[in-house]
Order: C-alpha cells, then sequence, then structure tokens
C-alpha cells in the first residue's frame, strides 16, 4: 500500500500573530512553526501502516524553502520520502490542486491529510483532493483499517460516531483520535539522523489560479474586564446578561 501525508507547516498556538500591509499579509517573523496537528495523528497512523503492513510513506507540502524542517521531521519520525512543491500555499483550491496532482502522478492508495490546519481552519482540502483525483473520502476519521483494498472508517458525527466500509483509493481527513495522543511520534537521534539520508525532492507546481484571495484579517477583540456581581443580586445578573452579554 503506497500512503501520501500532506503536511502543513503552520505557526505554534504559542506565537504571536500578527500583520502587515493594512492587516492583509500575515507577518512571519519571530513566529514559531510546527507540523499541523491534525496532520501529526494521521502521520502516526500512516506509519502504523508501515510497521504492521509494510506500507510504503510518502510526506508531501506545498511551500517554498522554510517548510523543509517540517518535512524533515516527518522524515526523522519514519516516513520513507518527502516531496515539496515549490510554490506558497495561497487558497485551497490552489494547494489542493498541486496535492492532488502529486497523488495522482505518484498512484497512491491512500491519502491522508488534516481535516483542517490551525492557521486557517478552511477545512476544504482534503475533500477537493478526493474530488479532483475521484477517490472516496471520509473526512472527520477517528478510526481507520485497511485490508487489501478494502477499508474500514470511523468518523465523528454530531453527537457520536459512524463506522463506514469503503475501497481504495480513499482520501480521509484525519483529526484527534485517529490514535492515542500517546501513540503520537516524536524525532529520536537516530531517526534524525537517518532523516538527512532520506529523499526530500522539490517539484515545481502545476499552473493554477487562486479562487479566493485573503482582503484583510481581523484578530479577536482583548477580553473584558470581569464584572462581579453580588449572589444576592440576580435582577443585577440577569440585566448584564441580557443588556451587556447578550446572551439571554
Amino acid at each position: 500500500m503506497k500512503i501520501l501525508v500532506c503536511i502543513s507547516h503552520v505557526p505554534d498556538t504559542t506565537s504571536k500573530i500578527n500583520f502587515t500591509e493594512d492587516n492583509s499579509k500575515f507577518d512571519s517573523n519571530g513566529v514559531q512553526f510546527i507540523p499541523n496537528p491534525n496532520d501529526d495523528f494521521g502521520l502516526a497512523r500512516a506509519m502504523w501502516f508501515k510497521e504492521k503492513q509494510g506500507a510504503t510513506v510518502t510526506v508531501v507540502n506545498v511551500g517554498t524553502a522554510e517548510t523543509e524542517p517540517t518535512l524533515r521531521k516527518a522524515l526523522a519520525i519514519g516516513a520513507d520520502e518527502a516531496i515539496r512543491v515549490n510554490t506558497a500555499a495561497t487558497d485551497g483550491f490552489s494547494v489542493a490542486k498541486q496535492l492532488a496532482n502529486v497523488a495522482k502522478e505518484g498512484a497512491y492508495d491512500l491519502v491522508i491529510a488534516g481535516r483542517e490546519s490551525i492557521d486557517y481552519n478552511g477545512g476544504m482540502v482534503p475533500g477537493m483532493i478526493a474530488g479532483l483525483i475521484e477517490a472516496n473520502f471520509v473526512n472527520n476519521c477517528i478510526g481507520l483499517e485497511v485490508d487489501g483494498t478494502s477499508a474500514k472508517a470511523i468518523r465523528e458525527i454530531d453527537g457520536g460516531k459512524e463506522t463506514v466500509s469503503t475501497k481504495l483509493p480513499l482520501v480521509i481527513g484525519s483529526q484527534k483520535g485517529l490514535v492515542e495522543e500517546s501513540d503520537l511520534r516524536i524525532p529520536n537521534m537516530r531517526g534524525i539522523m537517518m532523516a538527512r539520508k532520506k529523499p526530500l525532492t522539490v517539484v515545481e507546481p502545476i499552473a493554477v489560479d487562486a479562487e479566493t484571495t485573503s482582503v484583510s484579517f481581523e484578530k479577536p477583540k482583548p477580553k473584558g474586564a470581569v464584572t462581579l456581581v453580588s449572589p444576592d443580586n440576580l435582577d443585577e445578573l440577569v440585566n448584564l446578561l441580557h443588556n451587556e452579554a447578550k446572551v439571554i
């Protein structure tokens, strides 16, 4: 089985986020980048298939040279090879087109992409990839077993879980729960040394016209001061909840 794991290069949630050019561009200065957490769960499951079923695992990213440390980390965890599509990630459609092209050319049986990235939270790329390569698709995936060309997936739904059976080729949108958090991989020294010898191929992008463009960004407003209300003054509490917080 050939597995392609899509890896996003995203800001650490502890980083201070700022924007430039009249709040139209993300300012990456001083920002620490990490692999997208939803992708970490997908990569860990791919490594299970490699170790238990002899699958080969390729990781791919759409980005400039700055994203290569993220790919190297995936190689250190155990992926066999890495591919970087040499273009900046803009809108979800253009990213999906680049990843779909890699998936088609490599004839992968299983494509794993995080259900969404934690930077823009678009949540559109995995489904677009599936549509572009005409593969089956399971989003919000929290369980996956593969037997030959048959697959059984568990996905999270509102208030519960749904188990579905499907066939390869398959695209899944991975998330927390696909593996236990204790099964997430951390590169060790041996893996880091081996990663230096593994191939990281840079490919040029195909021509794609962006379908959407970010106009401006706005950070959340600072939280207001805490208002303390006496437990004996319920009328004041109701007034504040209704007229200020507007929750009742």
